[in-house]
């Protein structure tokens, strides 16, 4: 179904200078919530609660489509139109004259829990290439499954995946429905990066300390299968990692640097934005800011040790990261280069301004309206988000006016 329904949402910086004004109760300063971990403390001027960015701007949504069962991810094909994952399985096209049938031949995924039909990505050559990649939750017999990428060539049609290889399947499996990561994200020298979870329980999340596995790790492949030319040899390291100790990465872009960043999730607390180096540790489950979903802390508590990197920001309370764009366009003239990431659990799209490397601001939009999965920025320089629920929406957001 479509629904071409124009409404004006405001951002909740704007809210919260309006309320203060009008002496309304529009909204809240949401570096007024308290912490879920009172006691740490950030590592440097900065790291968290930024600024409130004070901007005086209206949004103007437009829902391309909606009726899109928990839409994951999304890429825009060189003709405008969409390619989007539905979590049960499907992937479409999707446009302004509505969603496609589900495209036939994808593999079988495992939708439990977390799990499903996760990313998707296209690369520039797209309209001669026709080829696709996509990552889901790959089920291995016995309860078991495990993060995977495939590819495979979208037909003339578009009707048929032919061609389908799976070129990665995370190492071990596990018995878990939940933590798969998963973002993909081309270099610019044509690598993959994919990025994994560390799939939540207690046994295996201390594997993303452990190399000789992929749980927890930001990967760069070859996008035909093998790790990658020039990655960091890392000793008793799998080939294909980048970094290694993350929980759960399910936002990930090239910067305006070119280096790929990350954000991802914290448990109560603590979810982190990173620009992860190659051959580096970030910390988890050793180092966090955040605690148990009990209260009690992680392991012994700790938020800096020797050798493990700090995050650039975090959150907590945790906004919920998913999907992630740096802006790049004519629509917003003020936010070239800042990020925008999605907030499951925040329920907004979260906008984050940089200086010398490090976070200057926050501004969210759309606060409390959905819980935001995916982000990207369209040809036309439109802010295009995917809205996670069993009646989902691709939705562009655009200034009011």
């Amino acid at each position: 179904m479509i629904n071409t329904s124009r409404t004006p949402f405001r951002p909740l910086a704007i809210a919260v200078v309006t309320a203060a004004l009008a002496g309304t109760a529009q909204g809240q300063d949401f570096n007024a919530a308290p912490p879920n971990a009172p006691g740490q403390t950030p590592a440097f001027d900065g790291q968290t609660r930024a600024p409130v960015i004070d901007e005086r701007m209206t949004l103007t949504r437009e829902v391309v489509a909606d009726g899109l069962e928990n839409p994951w991810g999304m890429d825009q094909l060189p003709d405008g139109r969409w390619l989007v994952t539905e979590r049960p399985g499907r992937m479409r096209v999707v446009s302004g004259d509505g969603l496609s049938p589900a495209i036939a031949g994808l593999p079988e995924v495992d939708a439990r829990g977390q799990g499903g039909l996760l990313d998707v990505s296209v690369r520039d050559d797209f309209a001669e290439t026709r080829r696709v990649w996509w990552s889901y939750a790959e089920p291995r017999g016995r309860g078991r499954n495990a993060t995977a990428v495939a590819t495979g060539r979208l037909s003339d049609d578009e009707r048929t995946m032919t061609d389908v290889e799976v070129i990665f399947r995370q190492d071990p499996a596990w018995a878990s429905t939940l933590h798969f990561g998963s973002r993909l994200v081309f270099d610019d020298a044509g690598a993959l990066f994919v990025t994994t979870g560390e799939r939540s329980r207690r046994e295996p999340r201390k594997l993303a300390q452990d190399v000789s596995t992929h749980l927890g790790k930001v990967l760069r492949i070859d996008p035909m299968g093998g790790p990658a030319a020039g990655n960091p040899q890392i000793d008793g390291g799998r080939p294909e990692i980048w970094s290694y100790g993350h929980r759960n990465l399910q936002a990930a872009a090239l910067g305006p640097d070119g280096a790929l960043w990350t954000v991802e999730h914290g448990p109560r607390g603590g979810d982190e934005l990173n620009r992860p180096d190659a051959g580096k540790n970030y910390g988890w489950p050793v180092i966090t800011y955040g605690t148990e979903y009990s209260g009690r802390p992680v392991g012994d508590g700790l938020t800096e040790k020797a050798g493990m990197e700090q995050p650039v920001y975090y959150w907590d309370p945790v906004i919920a990261p998913s999907g992630m764009a740096f802006y790049e366009g004519e629509m917003f003239a003020d936010w070239q280069g800042d990020a925008l990431i999605g907030g499951l659990a925040g329920q907004a799209l979260v906008r984050l301004t940089f200086q010398d490397g490090r976070v200057s601001g926050e501004a969210r939009y759309l606060q409390g309206t959905a819980r935001v999965r995916d982000v990207d920025v369209a040809q036309d320089g439109a802010v295009v988000i995917l809205t996670d629920s069993e009646n989902g929406a691709l939705i562009r957001l655009m200034p009011d006016g």
